[in-house]
């Protein structure tokens, strides 16, 4: 099977600034590192923007991860100004609204990807929430509760609250015991 972006609904000359949220220097991040905003599902044309906003932040970057379910063509390099971000893809181990970004400093970032069809309020509130160091959703349940999939309704304050017993992203099995991990790890007595 191919897969073929359609040239006439997606932007052909991308625009020069990444719409872009991330956690706040010095402060440990949550769940995810930021959020992005990309205008389509064209890695060619959306990479080099987002490329220049993080290289002056944390480093130029050498490579990413994505999801297949969100990217309809994953090139295997994508050029942007100077040099190449090589490209992957993982479809079980990674969430399918997230890209990982990778720096040659060595930084990762793990950011939320808000749909391109998105509106401006819904992904303001997203990338909001996404680069607050207080989140501790996954980037799939961050979604879910947005567009009125999560348990407690579309856009409730309190859907964006941890919960303690359901996993938070989905994932299967190994969701499940990531998110059982990580409130034991909360739990954990901190030495004086």
């Amino acid at each position: 099977m191919t897969t073929m972006l359609d040239r006439a609904t997606t932007p052909t000359a991308p625009d020069p600034t990444a719409r872009l949220s991330l956690a706040p220097r010095g402060v440990r991040p949550g769940r995810l590192d930021g959020a992005w905003w990309p205008r389509s599902r064209d890695l060619l044309l959306e990479l080099p923007a987002l490329a220049a906003d993080i290289d002056e932040q944390w480093g130029r970057i050498t490579r990413i991860t994505v999801n297949p379910a969100q990217w309809p063509v994953i090139p295997p390099r994508i050029p942007v100004a100077g040099h190449t971000v090589h490209a992957g893809w993982f479809s079980a181990e990674q969430d399918e609204h997230t890209i990982a970004v990778f720096s040659y400093a060595p930084r990762r970032l793990n950011l939320l990807v808000v749909p391109p069809e998105t509106d401006a309020v819904g992904a303001a509130r997203l990338m909001a929430e996404a680069s607050s160091p207080a989140n501790t959703m996954a980037a799939s349940a961050l979604l879910a509760v947005e567009t009125g999939g999560g348990a407690q309704g579309p856009r409730s304050r309190s859907a964006f609250l941890p919960s303690a017993v359901a996993p938070s992203d989905g994932a299967g099995e190994a969701g499940r015991r990531a998110d059982v991990a990580r409130s034991r790890a909360a739990s954990w007595p901190v030495p004086a």
